[in-house]
């Protein structure tokens, strides 16, 4: 696979590509898993306003405005596991939720099987939007650094496209980290921690960009 990183002032990406042993809807999310999706639950991370405000900032150097249903996943993810409305997805996103949830940095994931070519991280150009849910939805997201493949943009750190989001079909992912330079050394650590969770539940691991 071949991944290519326009410069960015602020972006510390982390990238992982993660193959299961077998298609997701074959690898229900176990117990101990599960009990990660809590506020409550131990990581090797805090949560401040500090992070919020870091990625952010890093959302709105293109020009993107991070607020309201543009807010970036993490917030959406806390709000929601405050309020008891996030179940179980499938183990690829349950681990994915779990890493964004505690260390702050949204995540995107694509299933390699539904991507095109080559992937490529960088900002989205005018007028930039796609459907990411099954109702057919769009969000719109120009200026925002973003994950596209030779079809066009796929993911970011808001919402990821329907067309590259993974099912019960995929074996292997693509999750990328939108860590800020603002915040040193948590890149690396989210990596690592995610890296870990993977390979705990039986996923086999390739780590492309590990942050600095």
């Amino acid at each position: 696979m071949e991944l290519i990183v326009d410069e960015h002032p602020l972006l510390d990406l982390g990238a992982i590509q993660a193959t299961f042993p077998a298609p997701l809807g074959e690898l229900p999310s176990p117990p101990e898993l599960l009990a990660l999706l809590s506020l409550e639950a131990e990581s090797p991370f805090e949560r401040g306003d500090e992070v919020k405000a870091a990625v952010r900032d890093l959302f709105r150097h293109g020009g993107y405005k991070p607020t309201g249903r543009g807010k970036p996943s993490p917030e959406y993810l806390i709000k929601a596991v405050g309020d008891g409305r996030l179940g179980t997805i499938n183990l690829a996103v349950d681990v994915c939720n779990v890493a964004s949830l505690h260390s702050g940095l949204p995540v995107s994931m694509v299933d390699l099987g539904r991507t095109q070519g080559a992937i490529r991280i960088g900002l989205a150009p005018p007028e930039t939007q796609y459907v990411f849910n099954t109702g057919g939805q769009t969000i719109k997201f120009a200026g925002l650094v973003c994950v596209s493949d030779e079809a066009g943009p796929c993911a970011n750190g808001v919402k990821d496209s329907q067309r590259t989001k993974t099912d019960e079909g995929s074996t292997q992912t693509l999750s990328l980290i939108w860590g800020t330079k603002t915040l040193p050394g948590r890149t690396r650590q989210m990596v690592a921690w995610y890296s870990e969770l993977l390979e705990t539940h039986g996923a086999s691991v390739e780590v492309l960009h590990a942050g600095a």
